[in-house]
C-alpha cells in the first residue's frame, strides 16, 4: 500500500467533517449490543475492559456479568478476598491471573484513594494499579465522554487501510486524535473500534457490512488490503499461564500442599527431576509469589518445600 505524505494532516485531505458523520451514523443505526456498553458506571467498564483484554468479546458477557453480580461495587471488590477473586479468573479462563490482581488492588486503590469516586481523566486513571494508557482512555471515554482516541489492533487496521497511515504507533495515534470529534469520545470510539470488529477485519468485509467509509478509503479502490502484522496471542493450552491458574486453584481446594503433591495434582507428566518437575513448578511458585498469591515455605529440601495460597 502507498504511504501518503506525512505533512497532509487527515483534515486536508479530507472533508473530516462527511468521515465522521458518516462514522457515527453508521454505528448508530445498528452495532454489536455489548452490556457494558449501555452502562456509563466507570467500575463496569473497567472491568469489561480489563477481562476483554485476553478474551473473546463473546465469552466475557457471562464472566462480566457473573463477576459484577458478585462484586457490584468496587467496596465490594476491595473488601473481598484476593484469592477468590483470581480463582474467578482461573474459573473462567480470563487469562493472566495478575489482571485479577491488579483490578482487586485498583478497586482497594479507589475506595482509599478518591473516596469511592473513579478518577475520570486518563492521566489520573493511570494512577490506578495496573491501568496502562489504552485502558485508561476507555473508561474515560465510556465512562465519562472525557478519553482521547482509543488506538487498539481494529483502530491501526482501519487508519492503515483507509487513510493510507504508516505502520507507526505515533502516527497512529496522531491520526487517531485528528480524526475523532472534540467531546465526543464515548460515541467516536465505540463507532470506529466496532468498523474494525465487523467491517475492515483481518479479511475485509466492507459491502457485506456496509463500511461507511468506503468512499475514502485507499484500501477499498486499491484492492490492496494490507495490514500491519497482529501479534499472534501464545496457545492458552499447556502455557505458564495454564498451570500458574492451576497452581491457584488446586491451593484453593487444598489450601498447602508439599511441592511433588502439588505437582502430581496439575500435571499427569510431572516427574521430579524430569523437565517438568521440582525446578520447573518452583519457577511457576515463585513468580506467583512475586505476585503476592502464594507463600512458599522452604525446607531442607527441595521435597519438603510447601505452597499455600496467600490469604
Amino acid at each position: 500500500m502507498t504511504e501518503r505524505d506525512d505533512a497532509v494532516s487527515l483534515g486536508e485531505a479530507h472533508d473530516l467533517e462527511a468521515v465522521r458523520d458518516a462514522l457515527v451514523e453508521w454505528y448508530e443505526a445498528d452495532h454489536r449490543d455489548f452490556p457494558w456498553r449501555r452502562t456509563d458506571d466507570p467500575y463496569a467498564i473497567l472491568v469489561s475492559e480489563v477481562m476483554s483484554q485476553q478474551t473473546q468479546l463473546g465469552r466475557v458477557v457471562e464472566a462480566w456479568e457473573e463477576f459484577l453480580e458478585r462484586w457490584p461495587t468496587t467496596a465490594d471488590l476491595a473488601g473481598a478476598d484476593r484469592a477468590d477473586v483470581v480463582g474467578f479468573w482461573t474459573d473462567h479462563s480470563l487469562g493472566y491471573n495478575n489482571r485479577a490482581k491488579y483490578l482487586h488492588e485498583s478497586a482497594q486503590q479507589v475506595e482509599s484513594e478518591y473516596d469511592g469516586s473513579f478518577p475520570e481523566s486518563p492521566d489520573e486513571l493511570q494512577e490506578l494499579m495496573g491501568v496502562g494508557p489504552y485502558t485508561a482512555n476507555a473508561v474515560s471515554s465510556f465512562a465519562f465522554n472525557n478519553g482521547n482516541a482509543v488506538v487498539d489492533t481494529n483502530v491501526k487496521r482501519v487508519c492503515y487501510r483507509v487513510f493510507s497511515v504508516p505502520d507507526d504507533d505515533a502516527a497512529f495515534e496522531t491520526a487517531a486524535n485528528e480524526l475523532m470529534p472534540d467531546d465526543r469520545s464515548r460515541v467516536w470510539n465505540n463507532a470506529i473500534m466496532e468498523l474494525g470488529g465487523v467491517a475492515c477485519t483481518q479479511t475485509p468485509r466492507c459491502d457485506e457490512a456496509g463500511c461507511p467509509w468506503r468512499e475514502w478509503c485507499d484500501a477499498y479502490a486499491s484492492g490492496d488490503f494490507t495490514a500491519p502484522d497482529v501479534p499472534t496471542q501464545p496457545s492458552f493450552e499447556g502455557s505458564r499461564r495454564q498451570f500458574r491458574g492451576r497452581v491457584v486453584g488446586t491451593l484453593r481446594e487444598y489450601d498447602e500442599l508439599e511441592l511433588d503433591t502439588l505437582g502430581h495434582r496439575i500435571r499427569v507428566d510431572y516427574a521430579p527431576d524430569g523437565e517438568y518437575g521440582r525446578e520447573w513448578l518452583e519457577g511457576l511458585l515463585d513468580d506467583l509469589a512475586d505476585d503476592g498469591l502464594v507463600t512458599l515455605e522452604r525446607g531442607d529440601s527441595r521435597a519438603e518445600t510447601v505452597a499455600r495460597l496467600r490469604r
